[in-house]
C-alpha cells in the first residue's frame, strides 16, 4: 500500500508524549522526523499487523525523512489522526527491501 492511500483522509498527527520520549531516548527520532516520512511520497504502509493488533489496528510505515533518514514506524489511525506508537532506523534487511519494493513501484508507474 501506499502513503497516498491515506493522506487524503488524514493528515493530523496525535501524538502521546510517552511515545515522544520512547522513540527520542532509545532510538533518537524526533516527532518532525516522523512527519516526514508520511508527507513524502516515496512512503510504504504494510497491511494491519494482525498478530500485534489486540484492540486496535497497527501499522507498519517504511519511509525517508526529509534529509534522507530511514525510518520504520509502527502507527495506529484514531480519530482520521496518525497515532505513532514506535519510530526507529531500518534495519538493514528493510533498508534493502525497501529499496526493492521502492524502485519495483516506479518502475511500475512509468
Amino acid at each position: 500500500m501506499k502513503i497516498e492511500e491515506i493522506k487524503h483522509e488524514i493528515i493530523v498527527f496525535n501524538w502521546d508524549e510517552g511515545n515522544i520520549s520512547k522513540n527520542w531516548e532509545k532510538h533518537r527520532v524526533k516527532i518532525g522526523e516522523c512527519e516526514d516520512v508520511f508527507y513524502n511520497d516515496d512512503t510504504l504502509v504494510m497491511e494491519p499487523d494482525s498478530e500485534h493488533s489486540v484492540t486496535e489496528q497497527r501499522y507498519s510505515a517504511f519511509g525517508r525523512t526529509d534529509i534522507g533518514r530511514l525510518l520504520a514506524i509502527v502507527f495506529t489511525i484514531r480519530e482520521n489522526k496518525i497515532r505513532v506508537i514506535s519510530a526507529r532506523d531500518m534495519n538493514k534487511k528493510e533498508r534493502r527491501d525497501y529499496h526493492e519494493r521502492i524502485k519495483k513501484d516506479t518502475k511500475v508507474q512509468k
